[in-house]
């Protein structure tokens, strides 16, 4: 069971890729299309801007093979700015095209509700959709967020968790075998690990099925 962490240059490799092999899975972290659509399932992690980070994926050819991955029905999980390049657009620094995997936009947290931004530390996750895979077994807790701008979903049945900051906010997305969290799993305590769990499992039960 190999899971493999698109390295482009821009993402928490390192903690990403150790809690991956806590939960007892190989990893391999590359930017090579090949190892990438041949394994099991696809983390996409993300740090710093939107338009930056789709600069690099399209400098090193990712954004094809990312898409290729998805439409491959590889699991596929974005997590922080890799969740929010999964949709179609984001205004962060300008308007910036996405991987348009998942319909929807990124927009900026207004910072008129007295909240800071960034949007820095635990919030509690409210669960949308109990029955799915990803949140089987689970109890609603707090994860870890470091983010200042957030997804507007334009597929209401993709939301299926969100956090509170002056208003819902996106916090898990999925459609079909694309995923993504807005906080950091592995940075998220015993909730973030066992979300990241859940999602390898649906990985290991799509190739049983393959």
């Amino acid at each position: 069971m190999a899971i493999a962490i698109v390295d482009y240059g821009m993402g928490n490799l390192h903690s990403v890729s150790k809690a991956v092999e806590r939960l007892g899975y190989e990893v391999i972290v590359t930017g090579d299309a090949e190892t990438i659509l041949s394994s099991d399932g696809v983390l996409l992690p993300g740090v710093g801007a939107f338009g930056d980070a789709m600069m690099h994926l399209r400098d090193t050819g990712l954004d094809v093979v990312v898409r290729r991955a998805a439409a491959d029905g590889l699991p596929l999980l974005g997590i922080c700015l890799g969740m929010q390049l999964l949709f179609d657009s984001s205004e962060e620094h300008g308007r910036h095209e996405g991987l348009g995997l998942l319909p929807g936009r990124v927009e900026r947290f207004a910072g008129d509700s007295g909240l800071k931004v960034p949007h820095m530390g635990w919030n509690r996750l409210e669960f949308l959709q109990q029955d799915h895979p990803i949140l089987a077994g689970l109890t609603e807790g707090h994860v870890y967020f470091v983010h200042s701008y957030h997804v507007l979903t334009g597929r209401s049945g993709d939301l299926l968790a969100v956090t509170d900051y002056g208003h819902p906010v996106t916090a898990i997305v999925g459609h079909d075998n694309v995923y993504g969290m807005q906080f950091h799993p592995e940075k998220s305590g015993e909730l973030g690990m066992s979300l990241l769990r859940n999602f390898l499992e649906l990985a290991v039960r799509g190739r049983e099925q393959s």
